[in-house]
């Protein structure tokens, strides 16, 4: 079983593509959104068995949040319903061409954001468990989610369980600490929980801000990126921490916030050699090209899942396949609106046979 934690959150959404002061006083779209929850939904609709771990207040809305994950297959009996404390929201404006996509955060004072590490009981949420998955927002929350964090992946480790961890760089979050930045807070926080982790996910620029490992030649904020130096930034993320096994990063260009080209890179220590996804009849690099994006909110979440589901497969196992079905099952998110990966495994396993046509299926 998979065991995820992190704050899952209401995802209020402008209509359409409309810009905040167009689409208020109005409707808006309420969904749930966060990335270790995003992940735990990708996993659960794969298939696999997955229980969530997170704090929420006891009320109808936090509520109905556990009964859409339940509902997916999600375990959610070991929430922390917590009478002290909100729930977490995020606004979502929607780019379109050269205008890029916003987020705004409203997390202070959430319930997860004050629950200290002995709140939980560990014990019984890591009963069956077998991989443990965390990400870099939730440390970046408060020093409070900073300290759960680390003490379920030590947990996790302690009894043997595999660990991945997303970077997951929020430049908006970091703000509870009294470094001069939220990357120095970053970098102090998270160098605690890498020794724990077994599996580090990232995109294009997280290595960078939160281990200082950079991409030569590369420019995430033009969208230009040097594939062939990924390689050796996961090199680098090993070398700097001996217990990694494994390094996956998702390769972002981003020529606008419509058309995206979209691949990935997984690296095995063991083997010392990295597997680039997608690639063409000849094996050679050639980036999904994705145009009339709905939405790339989670993608990256789905990227995880994708991969976690993958390496805990039999067919899809061997890391040249991990890493296509990953990049192929968060292609396909880009097509889904909200933060929930709605793909099966036989539409990700299409895509990665060839069939992007998009024809329709009768």
């Amino acid at each position: 079983m998979f065991l995820a934690f992190g704050e899952v959150m209401a995802r209020i959404a402008a209509p359409q593509r409309l810009r905040w002061p167009q689409a208020v006083p109005g409707a808006v779209d309420v969904t749930w959104g966060g990335g270790e929850a995003n992940v735990s939904a990708s996993l659960a609709i794969f298939g696999k068995p997955v229980r969530y771990l997170t704090a929420l207040p006891p009320h109808p809305l936090a509520e109905g949040i556990a009964t859409s994950l339940r509902g997916l297959g999600v375990d959610v009996d070991h929430v922390l319903w917590r009478e002290t404390g909100r729930m977490g929201i995020y606004f979502v404006e929607v780019g379109s061409n050269q205008r890029g996509s916003t987020v705004l955060y409203d997390r202070q004072y959430s319930a997860i954001s004050l629950a200290e590490p002995d709140e939980y009981d560990w014990d019984q949420v890591l009963d069956g468990v077998s991989w443990v998955h965390v990400t870099g927002i939730t440390p970046a929350i408060s020093a409070a989610a900073c300290r759960s964090n680390l003490e379920l992946v030590k947990r996790a480790k302690q009894q043997g369980i595999q660990v991945s961890c997303d970077l997951n760089f929020r430049k908006k979050l970091w703000m509870w600490g009294d470094q001069a930045t939220g990357r120095e807070l970053a970098r102090q926080c998270m160098s605690e929980v890498m020794p724990w982790v077994d599996v580090v996910i990232a995109n294009e620029e997280d290595a960078g801000e939160v281990l200082d490992i950079h991409a030569a030649d590369t420019d995430v904020d033009q969208g230009k990126l040097r594939i062939d130096a990924y390689e050796e930034v996961a090199r680098s993320v090993v070398k700097q921490y001996p217990n990694v096994s494994r390094v996956a990063i998702t390769l972002r260009e981003s020529l606008s916030a419509d058309h995206n080209n979209w691949g990935g890179l997984l690296y095995d220590a063991a083997a010392d050699r990295s597997w680039l996804a997608p690639t063409d009849a000849e094996g050679e690099y050639r980036s999904y090209q994705i145009h009339h994006i709905v939405d790339r909110v989670g993608a990256g979440d789905s990227f995880a899942a994708g991969l976690l589901y993958a390496l805990n497969s039999s067919q899809w196992s061997d890391p040249s396949q991990a890493i296509q079905f990953a990049v192929a099952a968060s292609c396909l998110k880009h097509s889904i609106k909200g933060d929930f990966n709605f793909v099966t495994e036989q539409e990700v396993a299409a895509l990665v046979a060839g069939n992007a046509t998009g024809r329709v299926q009768r």
